[in-house]
């Protein structure tokens, strides 16, 4: 079987094990004429609620990190998140006579105890999975210049595994890039070591070219993936790997490929436009007293305006005001056009509502208007995109999608200060148009609470 997917397998079995045990522990002792008999049948509702939870976090991903302290909190706040849809399920939706209604107390704590069980053994697999990893090379096929632009892109992503640079023809053996030591080695060669060591090679990864493989190459590449080792192309690698786009390969006719439903279906986009009309509703509602005291505190400090309106580019190009509660002081007309980090024109109550990103909420009127969705690239000034529009190849794409208060680039990238920053978002960004769908939607959810809860905004 697959390592992915045997983790990913292994991982599920191990979540139904120990919600099984945990519920019918925690019922035994808080309600014992609950648990008079082993709860199996009852708990399909609380451990599908923990699974899909889990799903949106990418917790049975063998490539995730779960060492780190930001799953442990996307967890966190994935299961209280899965507790709640139980309890509402349970005691308003789901017909009396389901045993789990005779205590509140049983869902809550069996949710509450499973958080810091799923996450134990979830770090104990992960710890295994790096010592494995960490013995198991990426062998990239490419010529000099791809070669170095991969290994400058995996040292920017964090990727800390061995990768064997190749390439096919002999003469362009040698360092990888004028001041890198990394050498490269012939394909063929790389090819023998890969068939007498499967066990210590990942993945294969191709640098997409116009130029055929020799078949005799071609023929061996076919052989091993049969054998089990995948191979992908450098596209594809970007997408399984980091989930996003890779800038190299967009063109005119990129939009022309399979993917893209949002852009394509028009129920997608009115179901969408439906959740976001029902939302942001709800939204406003309770976001009223917090908006209030927002407004009220930027007031309080210097008099000035309490919202902030500029005009960004929307779906389609079409520009709107979108509105915010201002967290600067106004600036003139050669202000820098980024917010640098520590600007001195944040003002201290605007520093707290970045950090929260409560200043975000007064979008929640371009929602309801529809000139904004919930979810979805970032809305841009229409100075900037006048400069990314010369500047970067293609940058139109994002522009196929409604701009949204939160969305794939913003909870995988850091806010952009300048062009560079704006590249490598508008790689997420495409990911997120070309793989839409309400699972990627509550995925991006999960991450912003996180994101708000521990005030990583700006």
């Amino acid at each position: 079987m697959n390592p992915t997917r045997a983790t990913a397998y292994g991982l599920l079995a191990l979540d139904v094990i120990a919600s099984i045990v945990v519920f019918n522990v925690i019922g035994h002792y808080r309600a014992p004429m609950l648990v008079q008999h082993l709860l199996l049948a009852p708990l399909a509702l609380p451990i599908t609620a923990l699974f899909l939870a889990i799903y949106l976090i990418e917790g049975y991903k063998s490539r995730t990190d779960m060492l780190s302290v930001d799953y442990t909190s996307q967890q966190t706040i994935a299961l209280i998140g899965a507790m709640l849809v139980t309890l509402l399920l349970t005691f308003v939706f789901i017909p009396e006579g389901y045993i789990l209604q005779s205590s509140r107390a049983v869902i809550s704590l069996s949710f509450l105890a499973l958080i810091p069980v799923t996450i134990g053994y979830r770090r104990l697999i992960c710890q295994m999975l790096l010592q494995i990893r960490g013995q198991r090379s990426l062998v990239f096929l490419g010529n000099q210049a791809s070669c170095e632009a991969f290994r400058q892109e995996t040292q920017k992503m964090g990727t800390h595994q061995t990768i064997i640079f190749s390439v096919v023809s002999e003469p362009s053996v040698g360092p990888c890039g004028p001041t890198a030591t990394t050498m490269l080695r012939p394909f063929h060669e790389v090819l023998d070591d890969v068939e007498q060591h499967r066990s210590a090679v990942e993945a294969i990864i191709l640098r997409e070219s116009a130029h055929e493989l020799p078949p005799a190459i071609s023929r061996r590449l076919v052989q091993l993936y049969f054998a089990g080792i995948p191979t992908y192309t450098l596209e594809l690698f970007h997408q399984v790997y980091w989930q996003k786009i890779p800038i190299y390969r967009l063109n005119q006719t990129w939009l022309f490929q399979e993917g893209f439903e949002i852009a394509r279906e028009p129920v997608f986009d009115r179901i969408k436009r439906i959740s976001d009309i029902a939302l942001s509703t709800l939204g406003l509602l309770f976001a009223a007293p917090l908006i209030t005291l927002g407004a009220i505190a930027v007031w309080l400090e210097d008099r000035g305006p309490v919202f902030f309106r500029q005009t960004r580019i929307g779906k389609n190009y079409r520009p709107f005001r979108l509105v915010k509660l201002r967290t600067m002081r106004p600036s003139g007309p050669t202000g820098d056009l980024y917010t640098r980090p520590g600007d001195s024109r944040i003002t201290h109550v605007g520093r707290l509502l970045r950090r929260t990103r409560l200043d975000e909420l007064p979008q929640l009127w371009n929602v309801l208007r529809g000139e904004m969705s919930l979810i979805g690239p970032r809305a841009e000034w229409d100075r900037l995109v006048e400069t990314y529009e010369r500047e970067i190849p293609s940058y139109h794409f994002r522009h196929l999608v409604k701009p949204g208060i939160t969305g794939w680039a913003q909870v995988n990238y850091p806010y952009g200060a300048n062009l560079e920053d704006t590249r490598r978002k508008l790689e997420y960004d495409l990911y997120y148009i070309r793989h839409f769908s309400f699972v990627l939607d509550a995925t991006i959810v999960l991450k912003t609470i996180h994101i708000m809860l521990f005030g990583k905004g700006r």
